[in-house]
């Protein structure tokens, strides 16, 4: 499941358990709408409660990002999951974009603010 905050030009991701096809298909629509309306956005994941993830998922994941290379301007993802870290930094590489990873959300929203 996953609890969506949008801002103006931002929009923050909550999953809690495992993120599913849908949730990403859902997160997908209102960063779709923000960008065409506002242009590029920040993202902020918290994938602190994050159980796990499906394959589709990650798939779906690398195809978004290289279809969206230049609509974000910084990503922060929130985890202690050495592998969605090292998920992160790969992501990096399909989008024009400053991705940091932070331990809380305190951080990482500070940073987004900066």
């Amino acid at each position: 499941m996953i609890v969506i905050d949008h801002q103006p030009s931002r929009v923050g991701v909550s999953v809690f358990g495992e993120f599913t096809l849908a949730d990403y298909k859902e997160f997908e629509e209102v960063v779709n709408y923000k960008v065409k309306f506002e242009g590029p956005v920040d993202l902020y994941f918290d994938l602190g409660q994050m159980a796990g993830l499906t394959l589709d998922v990650a798939w779906e994941e690398v195809k978004f990002s290289r279809a969206h290379a230049n609509d974000f301007k910084k990503v922060a993802v929130v985890t202690d999951s050495q592998w969605v870290t090292w998920s992160a930094w790969i992501s990096q590489t399909f989008v024009n974009a400053d991705v940091e990873v932070f331990d809380n959300a305190d951080d990482a929203k500070a940073w987004l603010d900066e």
